[in-house]
C-alpha cells in the first residue's frame, strides 16, 4: 500500500481523533509547537520530554470522557485519583514511542497527503466541498488551533501506520481458518430434563440451634451501616441564574461590544490553479513552475470560462484539482497572506495574476462574494441576556461562595444565615448511609463531609463541599443512627429460608450427579426428556452457559452423550447429545470473514510484543503521581 493510499483510507480514523482529542489544518508545521512546550517536563522517551502542558491538555481529555461516561454518578475526587494521572501519563509514554519508532522507520505524512485527508473530513466540509470557514469554526468551538490538529493528525496517522503494520500481517493459514469455522459453526441436537429445587424444599428442616450458628458466624451479613437524615443547603451558578436581570443599557452595550459574534464576515467564494514548487526549491525549478503558471494564466485570460477545465487538467493541488479548482466560501484570513489579500481585491469574475505561496504559484478566479451581515439587535436580544445572566450568576457565585463557606463554618449550630445569604431553602433528605447508591446531590465527596465525626455526633454544620462544577453542598444533621447489627430475631426466618435453600439445593446436585453417573454408563434414568433442540456455541436467552460449554465438550464420537449442570433455578438440568451438525460449505466471504479476525487478533498479539521490547530496549523516565500530589 502505497503511502498516499494509507493515508487516503484514514480519512474516518481521523474524524474519530477530531472528537477526541486537541488536534492543525496543514502547512504551519510543528516545530514552533514542539518549541513551545518547554517547561517541567514529568516524563521523558529515549529523551523526548513530555511536559506538564501536554500531560495538562491529556489529563483533561480523560476527565471529560469520564464525566460524558459516568454522567451525574461521577465523584469529583475520583477525577483528581493517582491511578489516573499515571494511566494517562503511561499513555502518553507508550504514544511518544511509537511516533519516535515511526519517524525511525520513515513513516512519514507530507502537507500534501495530510491536506488531502482534511479537505474529505465531512465535519469540515459545506455542500460536499471543504470549506474553510466551517474548518476554522469546527476548531474554534473545540479550542483547537491548526498548529495543533495537523500535529495531532501527523502522529495519528503515523502511529496508524505502524498499527496497521502489524494489524495487517498477522498470519492464519487456510486449514486453521476452515478447521476454526467448522469448530465455531458446529451445532447440536439436544434433549434436556430438569431436576427442580421446589420438591426438595420440602424434605428439608433446618432447627433453632442451625440459625443462631449461622448468625453467630456471619456478623457481617446482618450489619446495618451508620444512617443519617440531614438538612441542607445547595448554592449553584445555575440557581442563582434566576435572580439576575439584564436590563436593555445592558444589553445593547453588550451587542455594540461583541458585534463579532452576530454577525459572519464578508466572505469569498473563489477557485484557483495551482503550479506547486517547495519554498526551498533550487531557483532554476522556481523559474521553471513560473513559466509553466505564466503559460496557463494566459489561456485562462484568453478563456475565462474554462477556467475549471484549466484547474482539472494543471492544478496540483490534490484537494480541489477536481472540482476544477474550487475552494468554496471562505473569510478574511482563512488563507495565507498572500492568497489572502489577492483574493480580497479582487471583483467577481476576475482572474489574478500569479500570486506566490510557500506552495507555489496561483491563478485566482473570484467567483462571488457574499456581503458580511450582522444579526439585528431584537433577534440577538434574548440570546445575549441568557448570556449576561449566566456571567452575572457566575460572578455572583464566585463572590459569594467564600462568604457561604465561613457562614456555614462560623454559624455551624444553624444552616439559616448562609441559607439567607444565598436566598437559597434549607432542604431534607431522606435517610442516607455511606455504601448507598449516588444520587445527586449525594456525592461520595458529599457523604464523606456529612457523615464526619463532628457532623453526626457533635451535631456542627458540615463543610461547603463542591457536589458538581459551580456548586456547593452544606448540611446538618436531623436524626442519626448509628451502625449496629440486627437481632436474631428479626433475621431468623430469612436465615431459615437461606439454609432451607442451600441443603435442598446439596440434594438437588446429589442426585443430579447420580442420574448423570447412571446415564453416562448405560443405565437407564426416570427422567422426563423435553422435545429435541438445536444449541450452537452462543448460548441463546435462558440457556445455561456451563451446559452449553459441557454439550460441546461433550465425546461426539460416542452418541447419545450425556452432560449436566446447575440451573439459575437452583436445581439441575441434564442433556443427552443425540447427534452433531456441521457445516455444509464454507463459503468465500465466511472464509474471508474469519481469515481477516484471525489476522487481526495475531496482528494485535504481534503488536503488543513489539511495544513490550521497544519499551524494554528504550529509556524511559516517568514522575509517579501519590494520593497527595496536588498537579
Amino acid at each position: 500500500m502505497s503511502m498516499f493510499d494509507f493515508v487516503h483510507k484514514n480519512k474516518k480514523a481521523v474524524q474519530i481523533v477530531l472528537a477526541l482529542i486537541t488536534l492543525p489544518f496543514a502547512f504551519w508545521g510543528i516545530d514552533s509547537y514542539r518549541r513551545a512546550g518547554g517547561g517541567e517536563s514529568l516524563a521523558t522517551v529515549n529523551e523526548e520530554k513530555i511536559s506538564q502542558q501536554e500531560f495538562d491538555n491529556a489529563l483533561r481529555q480523560q476527565q471529560a470522557k469520564m464525566r460524558e461516561s459516568m454522567g451525574n454518578k461521577l465523584d469529583q475526587a475520583m477525577l483528581d485519583q493517582p491511578e489516573v494521572k499515571n494511566t494517562v501519563l503511561e499513555n502518553l509514554a507508550s504514544q511518544h514511542l511509537l511516533m519516535s519508532q515511526a519517524h525511525a522507520v520513515g513513516l512519514t505524512v507530507s502537507d500534501e497527503q495530510l491536506a488531502q485527508v482534511i479537505t474529505g473530513i465531512e465535519s469540515f466540509q459545506k455542500d460536499g466541498k471543504f470549506d474553510k470557514e466551517v474548518y476554522a469554526k469546527a476548531l474554534s468551538r473545540q479550542g483547537m488551533t491548526p498548529l495543533i490538529f495537523e500535529m495531532r493528525v501527523r502522529s495519528e496517522l503515523g502511529m496508524r501506520q505502524m498499527l496497521d503494520a502489524y494489524n495487517q500481517n498477522g498470519y492464519a493459514s487456510n486449514a486453521i481458518v476452515d478447521r476454526l469455522i467448522r469448530l465455531n459453526e458446529q451445532k447440536r441436537v439436544i434433549s434436556t430434563a430438569e431436576i427442580a429445587l421446589d420438591p426438595f424444599l420440602k424434605q428439608v428442616t433446618v432447627d433453632e440451634p442451625a440459625i443462631k450458628n449461622y448468625y453467630e458466624k456471619n456478623q457481617k451479613e446482618f450489619q446495618v451501616p451508620e444512617q443519617a437524615r440531614f438538612e441542607y443547603v445547595t448554592f449553584s451558578a445555575d440557581a442563582l441564574q434566576a435572580q439576575m436581570a439584564a436590563d436593555d443599557a445592558e444589553i445593547k452595550k453588550y451587542y455594540e461590544e461583541h458585534q463579532v459574534e452576530f454577525g459572519t464576515q464578508e466572505q469569498r467564494h473563489a477557485a484557483h490553479i495551482l503550479i506547486s514548487v517547495a519554498a526551498q526549491a533550487p531557483d532554476a525549478d522556481k523559474q521553471a513552475a513560473r513559466a509553466k503558471a505564466e503559460q496557463i494564466l494566459q489561456q485562462a485570460r484568453k478563456a475565462p470560462a474554462k477556467f475549471a477545465e484549466l484547474a482539472k487538467q494543471y492544478s496540483q493541488d490534490p484537494g480541489s484539482a477536481a472540482n476544477g479548482g474550487d475552494l468554496g466560501m471562505f473569510g478574511r484570513g482563512m488563507m495565507v497572506k498572500s492568497f489572502d489579500e489577492t483574493v480580497f481585491q479582487l471583483k467577481p469574475g476576475e482572474i489574478s495574476g500569479l500570486v506566490q505561496s510557500e506552495f507555489g504559484f496561483h491563478i485566482i478566479k473570484l467567483l462571488a462574494v457574499k456581503p458580511a451581515r450582522i444579526l439585528p439587535l431584537d433577534e440577538a436580544k434574548n440570546t445575549i441576556a441568557q448570556k449576561l445572566k449566566q456571567q452575572k450568576a457566575i460572578d455572583k457565585f464566585t463572590d459569594l461562595a467564600e462568604k457561604f463557606s465561613n457562614t456555614v463554618y462560623e454559624q455551624s449550630d444553624t444552616l439559616k444565615p448562609a441559607a439567607e445569604l444565598v436566598k437559597m431553602p434549607v432542604l431534607q433528605s431522606g435517610w442516607l448511609n455511606m455504601g448507598q447508591a449516588e444520587v445527586p446531590p449525594w456525592t461520595d465527596k458529599a457523604l464523606q463531609a456529612v457523615f464526619a465525626q463532628e457532623v453526626v455526633k457533635d451535631k456542627r454544620n458540615s463543610a461547603a463541599v463542591e457536589v458538581a462544577p459551580n456548586t456547593l453542598l452544606a448540611a446538618r444533621v436531623l436524626e442519626y443512627k448509628p451502625a449496629s447489627t440486627r437481632l436474631l430475631a428479626e433475621v431468623s426466618d430469612a436465615i431459615r429460608q437461606k439454609l432451607v435453600r442451600q441443603q435442598a439445593h446439596e440434594l438437588v446436585l446429589k442426585q443430579g450427579m447420580a442420574m448423570l453417573a447412571q446415564l453416562q454408563h448405560g443405565e437407564n434414568a426416570k427422567l422426563e426428556w423435553k422435545p429435541a433442540q438445536v444449541v450452537t456455541r452462543a448460548p441463546q436467552p435462558g440457556q445455561s452457559k456451563e451446559l452449553v460449554r459441557q454439550v460441546f465438550q461433550a465425546d461426539a464420537a460416542k452418541l447419545p452423550a450425556y452432560v449436566g449442570a446447575e440451573n439459575a433455578q437452583g436445581g439441575y438440568t441434564l442433556a443427552r447429545v443425540d447427534a452433531v451438525k456441521e457445516i455444509a460449505e464454507i463459503d468465500d466471504a465466511k472464509h474471508a470473514s474469519y481469515m481477516q479476525q484471525l489476522r487481526q487478533i495475531t496482528g494485535d498479539e504481534l503488536f503488543r510484543a513489539y511495544l513490550a521490547d521497544a519499551r524494554k530496549n528504550a529509556k524511559i523516565s516517568m514522575k509517579t503521581f501519590v494520593a497527595d500530589d496536588k498537579k
